[in-house]
This record gives structure tokens, C-alpha cells and sequence, in this order.
């Protein structure tokens, strides 16, 4: 099915910027919604953005509102995270993920999506 692959991870300071690409292949696929999430250990996969394909109405937790964006190229079949202001509590490990189906799930909960990537590490230091 489809394959999804992160890249743009790094180690940053408090107040630095970064902008994760998720690369997605193995098409036709419909892809209805797509999403960031992102996990440290010890804790739950928390959903940080989504965006829908239709209208690209866009969804944020409260954490990161008006410091991160998502976006998407359809052409390159790529999802973007753009970080910004970033703080020591957004370090974690970050995943793409993408929905193949019509969903009635909260676009920011993991059961609204049917593939994921590996994951790219994102560190922020004080």
C-alpha cells in the first residue's frame, strides 16, 4: 500500500525552527486526511496536526497552535511540518500518518489513520 517517510528531524535550540517532510508513495491510494503525531517515551502517541485533503481544513492541539503549520504538496505527494518557536516540550519523536478511508474519528486521534512512517527524531535544548 502506501509507504511513508519522514526527514527534517534534528537537534535544535529553544526558539529554533525546523520543517519535517513526509514522503508518501506507493500510489493510487485515496488519501482522505493526514496528520503528524509525535511520542516520548514513557508516554501516549499525541496527535499534533491534520489536515484534510477536501477544503484542507487544518486541526492543532493547543500546544502548538500559531507556532506549527501543516501543509501539502499534492505534486510531490508530500505532507510538511513547519516548526517554529520551538520549545524543550516539543521534543520527541515525530510520525506521519495518513488516512485511506472517510473517517469519523477525531482527526488528531491515531484511530483516524491507516498507515504510518517510521518516525524522525525532533530534540530541543534549553
Amino acid at each position: 500500500q502506501v509507504q511513508l517517510v519522514e526527514s527534517g528531524g534534528d537537534s535544535v535550540q529553544t526558539g529554533g525552527s525546523l520543517r519535517l517532510s513526509c514522503a508518501a508513495s506507493g500510489y493510487p491510494v485515496p488519501v482522505y486526511l493526514m496528520g503528524w503525531f509525535r511520542q516520548v517515551p514513557g508516554k501516549e502517541r499525541e496527535g499534533v496536526a491534520a489536515i484534510y485533503t477536501g477544503g484542507s481544513l487544518t486541526y492543532y492541539t493547543d500546544s502548538v497552535k500559531g507556532r506549527f503549520t501543516i501543509s501539502r504538496d499534492n505534486a510531490k505527494n508530500t505532507l510538511y511540518l513547519q516548526m517554529n518557536s520551538l520549545k524543550p516540550d516539543d521534543t520527541a519523536m515525530y510520525y506521519c500518518a495518513v488516512s485511506s478511508r472517510w473517517t469519523t474519528y477525531s482527526p488528531l486521534a491515531e484511530s483516524a489513520y491507516t498507515a504510518w512512517g517510521q518516525g524522525t527524531q525532533v530534540t530541543v535544548s534549553s
